[in-house]
Formats: C-alpha cells, structure tokens, sequence
C-alpha cells in the first residue's frame, strides 16, 4: 500500500481527447464533497493539466517533507501532486519511457499523501509504460474508463478495459463524456457524436454506465478557469451527475473490502 493512502482509483481512457482530466478532477471533488478525503496524481508526465484545472497557479512548488519526500500541494480541499508542479509547464518534457516511468513512480512513492480515503490517479491515454508500471507497482481498488460516444473513442475504450483485466484490476465502470449537446439558443439536444456507445460497450464487458455528460461549453470554461464545474456550479445538474459517480465508485470499493483481497500483481 501507499503510505497515507487507504483506496485508489485510476481514472483512463483509451484516446486522448475525450475529457479524462476534466472527469478526473470533477470526479475527486465531488468525492471530497462526499465526505471523504481526497487526493488528485497526475500521472500525464507529458501532459500535466491538473495544475491549471485545479486552478494551481505556475511556478507554485510543492514543500520538502523530509529527505526525498514531499507535501502534495492543496486545491478546493484536495490533496494534489502533479508533474507540472515540477517543471516548467512550457517546457516539453522530452523523455524516453523508462524515465517517464521513473518519474511517475517518484511522484507516486515519494508524495507525503496526509490520511487519504481515496487517490484518483489521472492516467495518460494509451496502454503503455506508465500502466504497467501502475498495475505492478501499486494496489489499485479499480478503474474509470472515460469515453465518448463515438465508435473509434469504444475502440480505444475497450483497449483500456482489456488491459486493466489483463492486470487483474476490476473496473469499476464506464463515463459516457459528451453525449448530448444541447443548444444554448433553442434548447435542442442532439447527440453529435453517436448514441448510446457508453451503455454497449458497459454491457459488453458487464460492467456498469456510471453516468453521461453532455457537451457543455460551461464545463470546459470552468476547467480551464480553474474552478471545476463541481466547485462552481455546486447545485447543479453535472455536479448532481458526478456526485451519483463518486456514491457509486465508494460503493464498490466498499463492496471490494466487505468481500476481502481477491487481486494478484506482478513484480
């Protein structure tokens, strides 16, 4: 186990571009708002954006907490590590694989998390080194797939799916992201996308629909201003969507502990 840390949860996809990071973050606080304690890794070496949804601002570094160990910073009562809190975020990270795997591991093992209920673990798209080395390294409690709805996104999504079963992590269930936009003139929602990939593709691998989101421009706006929409916009129908998530991502890791250990890892 990770010191500090009681459950964690690794929040993926299979394609870039389908909201990961905005999920993830959303996701994290309206599990803070729960009731638990939280804490955000951002594990995209290449492309951290926690720092700027979190609304962290450039240049703010994290405290020494003894020899080779490190305070995570705090942002809208999360606990937040994240490579863009070391580096320049300008500055492109121009890394082979074993570093980048070095460098999440660091981030990983040498965070002084304080007393966390739950980890959400923002994961780079793909199914590379830094999965791996996720699945060998670490007790993870299950997985987010986040997707949206149209049928090249499934494809990629049911990549991530294949690999957390392939590493014995249970996956907790699908996130459906943009899929329905809704007109801000006339009111009309139409799936721009596709429809309904989330709920086949959840069936397909027995797992769950954990909720849909639609295109909003609100949510991006909110993200990128720093102030997600669960902080913002508290009352509303998102944040009612991402806090049912976050009842039924707790519930099953709640269930995983009733039953007893039942995940193997490798070395």
């Amino acid at each position: 186990m990770i010191e500090g840390v009681k459950h964690i949860v690794a929040v993926a996809s299979g394609k870039g571009g389908v909201g990961k990071s905005t999920v993830t973050a959303n996701l994290a606080l309206a599990m803070a708002a729960e009731g638990y304690r939280v804490g955000i890794l951002d594990a995209d070496i290449y492309g951290p954006s926690q720092a700027q949804m979190l609304g962290v601002g450039e240049g703010v570094r994290p405290q020494a907490a003894g020899e080779n160990r490190m305070y995570p910073l705090e942002a809208h009562g999360l606990q937040a590590m994240s490579m863009a809190f070391m580096v320049d975020v300008r500055e492109p990270m121009v890394w082979r694989g074993p570093m980048v795997a070095g460098a999440f591991q660091q981030l990983l093992t040498q965070t002084q998390w304080d007393d966390l209920d739950f980890l959400f673990i923002d994961m780079p798209p793909g199914t590379g080194d830094i999965q791996l080395t996720l699945a060998q390294k670490v007790p993870v409690d299950g997985a987010v797939i986040v997707t949206t709805p149209q049928d090249i996104a499934l494809l990629d999504a049911r990549k991530g799916i294949e690999m957390f079963r392939k590493v014995n992590v249970p996956v907790f269930g699908v996130v459906e992201n943009m899929s329905l936009h809704v007109c801000s003139n006339c009111g009309h929602g139409e799936p721009i996308f596709g429809e309904g990939g989330g709920e086949r593709i959840a069936n397909e691998y027995e797992t769950r629909l954990l909720g849909r989101l639609p295109l909003a421009l609100s949510i991006r706006e909110q993200v990128d201003g720093g102030r997600p929409t669960v902080i913002a916009e508290p009352d509303g129908e998102v944040t009612a969507t991402f806090r049912d998530m976050a009842r039924q991502v707790a519930e099953q890791v709640q269930g995983q502990a009733a039953e007893g250990p039942s995940i193997s890892f490798g070395d």
